[in-house]
């Protein structure tokens, strides 16, 4: 289903909608900056967010792939190592909680400008440091700028490709996927070619400030557009979005911690399960990095269909059964049809692009999306951080795979109540 189109968060025009189709309420959102021009501010726009895009988990995937370097490098500690594993879904929960309020107060490409910014500068620092407190700290300052921009791409979609939400996140849930995906295949190469793990680390704070470059002409249109338009009246508090007080938003966030679960506890486990299997380790690697890759095009086509789609009960139901079967699978025969899994379960992994069009279609306005998605993306990283953690406690306990396999299914219950709860065409300005 494609959602009614809205006015952009710097629109002077007033919203259009269905017939029948109840107004969104008045005084609600950010200040109004002006529309932008399709044919030039929405090109600089979407290539913005590609680049956007393309950064979101490079500074994550290249320090997995890099973590014995790191662990020796800079002599961390088991605990350290824990910590720094776990900081991506910490900082993404927290920091991305405090974007609508960002928002509220600064235009978003400026606010976009600052996060790329930190990201590059954080990943440069925590590289030429020697201290572990310091490399943290930076990575920190880096997860920050990724946190922010989680959870501004779904309301940039809105507020400038009202018609074409599918279309638009696919694309950039795609160039997630390829960034996430090239930083984990490439990042060992360039350490040993280079003969540093820094090195390996620090490449990817030039795609950061690369994804700067867009968004200093929109930030600086932004701002003469706020100084022309003269002061604006902020949304009493009593008219804000609050999606924690919504089923709705309830819903959104349990079945996006419960994919991320799933995600992470894939990422972090399936190698040592293949390995377990009687994979070499090398070809184990590369079954891992066959489900981020089989998922690029999932990744385009997931956020087309829901776009068109009137009900995502089908979506829902089908993302389950492929998660579902590859589980078994892997529980049963993990050697004799890897190939089979790794593809159901690429399959499965369409649930995040789904989410993330489901943000945009499940709010009428730019503010109704950035509330949805912060406190969607910010709850739904909290469970997520449990998925590794769990699933290496149980590993452990029981020396096997049933039971990290049997959690994975009962986390994919949780998932598939609450997808079949979003999937009916309903919006969260409407349960205020």
């Amino acid at each position: 289903m494609t959602p009614p189109p809205t006015a952009t968060a710097g629109s002077g025009t007033a919203p259009t909608r269905a017939p029948g189709e109840p107004a969104p309420a008045s005084g609600v959102g950010p200040a109004p900056v002006p529309a932008q021009r399709p044919a030039t501010g929405g090109l600089l726009v979407l290539v913005g967010m590609l680049l956007v895009a393309l950064n979101l988990r490079a500074a994550v995937t290249s320090l997995g792939a890099l973590l014995d370097e790191v662990r020796t490098g800079l002599g961390l500690s088991g605990t350290m190592a824990g910590v720094v594993t776990t900081l991506p879904t910490i900082a993404f929960a927290a920091l991305g909680a405090l974007t609508p309020w960002l928002v509220r107060r600064y235009a978003p490409a400026r606010v976009l400008v600052v996060a790329m910014l930190s990201l590059a500068v954080g990943q440069v620092l925590r590289v030429v440091t020697d201290s572990t407190v310091v490399f943290v700290a930076t990575s920190a300052l880096a997860l920050a700028g990724i946190a922010v921009a989680n959870i501004l791409l779904p309301m940039l979609v809105k507020q400038h490709f009202p018609h074409r939400t599918g279309l638009v996140t696919g694309a950039y849930t795609m160039a997630l996927t390829v960034g996430t995906t090239v930083a984990a295949a490439s990042a060992v190469p360039v350490a040993h070619a280079f003969g540093s793990w820094r090195a390996g680390l620090g490449v990817w704070a030039g795609l950061a400030a690369v994804a700067v470059v867009p968004w200093v002409p929109l930030a600086l249109r932004a701002r003469a557009a706020r100084r022309s338009a003269g002061p604006t009246v902020a949304a009493p508090r009593s008219a804000r979005i609050r999606p924690e007080r919504t089923r709705l938003g309830w819903a959104m966030a349990v079945y996006f911690g419960a994919q991320s679960l799933s995600g992470y506890a894939i990422m972090g486990w399936l190698a040592q399960l293949f390995r377990d299997a009687d994979f070499a380790p090398e070809t184990a690697g590369l079954l891992l990095a066959g489900v981020t890759a089989l998922g690029v095009p999932v990744a385009l086509l997931m956020p087309t269909l829901a776009g068109r789609m009137r009900t995502l009960r089908p979506l829902v139901l089908g993302l389950t059964a492929f998660s579902a079967t590859a589980y078994l699978g892997l529980a049963i025969a993990p050697h004799d049809a890897a190939l089979l899994w790794i593809a159901l379960l690429a399959l499965g992994q369409g649930a995040f692009p789904l989410i993330l069009t489901t943000i945009g279609l499940r709010a009428r306005t730019a503010e109704g999306t950035v509330a949805l998605s912060a406190f969607a993306q910010s709850t739904g990283y909290v469970i997520a951080a449990l998925g590794p953690l769990l699933v290496g406690i149980l590993y452990e306990a029981t020396g096997g795979w049933t039971a990290p396999i049997g959690f994975l299914l009962a986390a994919l219950v949780v998932q598939t109540g609450a997808g079949l709860v979003i999937a009916r065409p309903r919006f969260i300005e409407d349960e205020r």
